[in-house]
């Protein structure tokens, strides 16, 4: 004998209507009318916190293969939104696939029978009408969510990795120090030039627990990753993920990610100027500076390494001719001092680019004196560096920014005129001035401007405000250079903080031994640091010239 499923499904938005939508009194009201119309065998189907819009339920299906393998008769619901809140869904379930399997479909409250024609009349309406409210209930919840992101509130339900929420004041955050010391770990292994998959190898051979389960050990929240069989399986993407986390450093990033609609759920993400960014908002677990060096390495993907070691130059070496960063060869059946750089180009294609072969003790030598010598001007000569930076870049960078500024009043001004322009046409159409058709032919082309308008102001925006960083960039080297005093030994994280590129030119005589070599040195900030007036400078055996100087040379 076929069963009778009993199917009950709640969602969230079900359950603030009060206990009438309850899956008690749901099963209270389907065994009872089971029981009353002597309906054979009732099984109930269960649905707790699924939305009626999407099918794809556990429970539902688990019903809808029973049906497919013979096992069910009659399908009972409360009402038609029980079943589904997807009109054409709903409506293919129970006028095409139900029928197809001999099931008889009820849904109680809206007197709909399968076996009866005339309680079918109004089905097609009602399906309508749930799916209405589905469609009004997700439009009154986007609204709500963007009016919390507009004013700095975090979206989010779960506080994230290495964070909880204050216990005094649930919509605010606080550090859990004991997940916040792995964090701040991986930010530091980052910056020494460790990529996300080395990261999460290292992790997992220490036994350190993933996000997932911790948060489950700790606080007793699953998640949909959740693995309790694989504590610590840590991925690179999570690494990737946590490192490019705004949330580390303290700011909530709102409106990253949207859906189409209440029927496609389908994540997708804005570009970075379209979210909503507000900082200070909780304390951050790296400071800024962290951050910069870590995000500066993450732009320099790089293959996996077989290398014991990671290259603490990795990224940071480019050719001068062709721009490629340079590729350290060690050499493991001789002495370290014959681990060199070549360009990358000249690897894959000898005839493109020249070798730039220059040794890595050679390269440690050099870098590491002209960044002394450069910290201790900056620390010892804080005044005649601060004017020979400013002296060097904010002649041209000035012009720059000037330049810059009156094309920016010259957008504004002409978004300002075509604001007027449209106020005057609407007018001039509302009051027959003019026809539909001028309407639209005049309007065409100021409506392509105002759109390239509205994208180009922002842009131009921060172009000059990146201008003006560069020109007060002094002022941040300095302050580094005096919290390192003693600096004895190059790590990654020391030439991160304070170089951003060095550039290695070919010999002047190639792969000779004594012929003389150019390495540029651009520091973070400041770029390229010459003799300082005012100072007694040595001459190291660094290079790293504008066009205007002459560079000198290393052996």
């Amino acid at each position: 004998m076929k069963k009778t499923a009993l199917y009950c499904r709640l969602s969230q938005d079900d359950g603030l209507e009060g206990d009438s939508y309850s899956i008690q009194n749901q099963k209270k009201i389907l065994e009872q009318y089971a029981i009353d119309h002597h309906f054979p065998n009732p099984c109930f189907y269960v649905d707790d916190g699924y939305s009626g819009a999407n099918f794809n339920r556990p429970d539902f299906q688990r019903m809808i293969t029973d049906m497919e393998n013979g096992e069910i008769g009659i399908i009972i619901t409360k009402d038609l939104s029980r079943l589904g809140r997807n009109q054409p869904h709903t409506g293919l379930y129970i006028e095409e696939r139900f029928p197809m399997f001999g099931v008889r479909y009820i849904a109680i409250n809206d007197n709909v029978d399968t076996d009866s024609a005339e309680s079918n009349d109004l089905m097609p309406f009602k399906n309508l009408f749930n799916e209405w409210f589905v469609r009004d209930t997700s439009r009154k919840i986007r609204a709500v969510l963007k009016a919390k992101a507009e004013r700095g509130e975090r979206l989010g339900t779960r506080a994230p990795y290495s964070y909880r929420k204050d216990e005094d004041d649930r919509k605010k955050l606080v550090i859990d120090e004991e997940a916040a010391v792995i964090v701040r770990r991986i930010f530091a292994m980052c910056a020494a030039g460790n990529a996300p998959s080395q990261i999460a190898r290292i992790l997992k051979e220490e036994r350190v627990l993933c996000p997932s389960y911790y948060t489950y050990q700790k606080y007793r929240q699953s998640h949909a990753e959740l693995d309790v069989q694989h504590p610590y399986n840590w991925s690179d993407s999570a690494i990737a993920n946590l490192l490019e986390n705004e949330v580390c450093l303290g700011s909530t990033v709102n409106m990253k990610y949207s859906t189409k609609s209440y029927k496609d759920k389908r994540r997708l993400e804005h570009p970075r100027e379209e979210c909503l960014v507000f900082e200070n908002t909780h304390p951050a677990l790296v400071t800024q500076e962290v951050w910069e060096i870590v995000q500066r390495v993450r732009k320099n993907k790089r293959r996996r390494t077989k290398m014991d070691e990671q290259n603490k130059y990795s990224g940071l070496v480019v050719c001068a001719d062709c721009g490629s960063t340079m590729v350290l060869h060690r050499a493991h059946t001789m002495s370290a001092s014959y681990n060199h750089f070549t360009c990358r180009t000249y690897k894959k294609d000898g005839e493109a680019c020249t070798a730039h072969y220059i040794r890595e003790c050679v390269l440690d030598e050099v870098v590491l004196e002209d960044l002394r010598r450069v910290t201790a001007i900056a620390r010892e000569h804080t005044r005649e560096f601060a004017e020979y930076i400013n002296g060097m870049q904010s002649t041209k960078i000035q012009c720059e920014i000037r330049q810059a500024e009156r094309d920016l009043t010259v957008m504004k001004k002409r978004s300002a005129e075509l604001d007027a322009i449209f106020k005057r046409l609407y007018e001039d159409s509302a009051l027959g001035r003019i026809t539909p058709e001028q309407f639209q032919a005049l309007s065409g082309s100021y409506t392509e401007e105002q759109s390239a308008l509205k994208e180009e102001i922002p842009k131009k925006e921060s172009s000059i405000q990146s201008l003006r960083d560069r020109v007060s960039g002094a002022d941040s080297f300095i302050s580094k250079a005096r919290r390192y005093t003693d600096i004895t030994e190059l790590t990654p994280e020391l030439l991160r903080l304070f170089i951003r590129k060095i550039v290695v030119h070919e010999k002047s005589v190639k792969w000779s031994k004594h012929a003389p070599q150019t390495v540029e040195i651009r520091y973070t900030d400041i770029g390229y640091v010459g003799n300082v007036d005012g100072t007694q400078s040595r001459q190291e055996n660094t290079a790293g010239a504008p066009e205007t100087e002459r560079p000198r040379q290393a052996s």
